[in-house]
């Protein structure tokens, strides 16, 4: 299932909200995506997919990932559950152009942080960084999040039969780019190690509590 479709939470940043934290996701990762994406609700997944998808459907489209082709990126909260996950696939060249089609899914718990938007816009970096002219969305046209994000963006939106593709032109890389990219997956990774030891240590104690108070 190559097509991808598109679903995510409210674009802004509410008050308060940590920063949204996005990792480069590796076939390491690949368990922790299927449960993310098993855990949407059947409407969830309509416009995620583009059409009904049930866990069998799910469960090939997590195999079938290619993270060598492909970039795949996940935000994680503090007990390591992936709640955003956004999909970054090339598509075939055609001529000097080059077009990525992106997808996007965030968990209801998870939405009003800006997850999604913040999920467009690191992929827009990559794509630049990659040499990407086009990035390509498609999605329900009810989907009215993403075509928020897309407006906002300033996408050519086509509409068609209930449908929506939206295109944006990319400017080519440059230092800037590259050194966004660098920092942001930096950080992310720093904050996924900071995440997970805070969630061994508690792991750890409530192990330990336990027989601290039988004692």
């Amino acid at each position: 299932m190559h097509t991808i479709s598109t679903q995510a939470d409210e674009p802004l940043v509410s008050p308060g909200h940590s920063p949204v934290m996005i990792r480069v996701l590796t076939s390491a990762d690949r368990e922790r995506l299927l449960g993310h994406f098993l855990a949407l609700e059947n409407d969830d997944r309509l416009l995620r997919f583009g059409q009904a998808a049930p866990d069998h459907v799910i469960e090939n489209y997590v195999r079938s990932l290619n993270f060598t082709r492909d970039t795949v990126f996940g935000v994680f909260d503090h007990q390591l559950q992936l709640v955003g996950v956004g999909h970054l696939a090339y598509l075939p060249a055609d001529g000097n152009g080059r077009t990525a089609e992106f997808g996007v899914s965030v968990l209801e718990s998870a939405r009003g942080q800006g997850i999604g938007s913040k999920l467009f816009e690191r992929a827009a970096i990559r794509s630049r960084n990659t040499h990407v002219t086009t990035l390509y969305m498609h999605c329900l046209s009810r989907n009215a999040t993403m075509m928020h994000i897309a407006k906002k963006s300033g996408m050519k939106i086509e509409y068609a039969y209930g449908e929506a593709d939206a295109y944006l032109s990319l400017e080519p890389a440059d230092q800037s780019s590259i050194i966004t990219e660098m920092l942001a997956e930096q950080a992310a990774a720093f904050d996924y190690a900071l995440k997970r030891q805070a969630r061994q240590a508690t792991k750890l104690m409530e192990s330990i509590l336990p027989h601290a108070v039988a004692v």
